[in-house]
């Protein structure tokens, strides 16, 4: 483990360097990862680094990259965006670039990661999300965190030349707390 700071059974959490770029940035141009992601323009290794440095200068944001255990394999990236101290709540998201990992139940682990963080650590009260509504394996490892659906915002999204519904998510501390007990 290099760096940890968050420690799961099979993953664990920490920083991003500037040297993840050059990683980050393929997935980010990818059509099948990206189709998950508000992303509709080109990555390169500038913006993805200059990212980097921004995100790590921001109070309001904390992005992590998620890292394997076993092999010490750099397979995708997290955060909490929009931090709001006063009103307890941050946007959640992750992105699992590497595809050959999709499907193992490490989405589910690093959001439970994030999550008890933003609980335990940074005292919030909700974590919520948008996602797009064609992310079905999205949707059902939210659900499966303990999200709820709060609301739909009809096509919200352009994408594969039509418009999507991106369904609006959140947990609160309180339902959390009982999912753990």
């Amino acid at each position: 483990m290099s760096n940890a700071f968050l420690v799961g059974t099979n993953l664990y959490l920490r920083p991003l360097e500037r040297a993840d770029a050059p990683r980050v940035t393929p997935w980010l141009n990818d059509p099948e990862v990206r189709r998950t992601l508000a992303v509709h323009r080109p990555i390169n290794l500038q913006s993805e680094e200059e990212f980097i440095a921004k995100v790590y200068q921001s109070e309001h944001d904390l992005v992590l990259g998620i890292v394997l255990n076993e092999g010490d394999t750099f397979i995708g990236v997290t955060g909490l965006h929009q931090m709001d101290f006063t009103n307890r709540h941050a946007s959640f998201g992750i992105a699992l670039g590497n595809k050959s990992v999709w499907n193992h139940g490490y989405g589910t682990e690093a959001t439970v990661l994030m999550v008890q963080y933003a609980f335990d650590t940074l005292n919030m009260n909700r974590v919520w999300l948008r996602v797009f509504e064609y992310n079905v394996a999205g949707i059902k490892t939210y659900e499966k965190v303990g999200f709820q659906r709060e609301g739909v915002l009809r096509q919200e999204v352009y994408r594969e030349g039509r418009y999507w519904d991106a369904i609006v998510m959140a947990i609160l501390r309180g339902e959390w707390e009982g999912k753990r007990a």
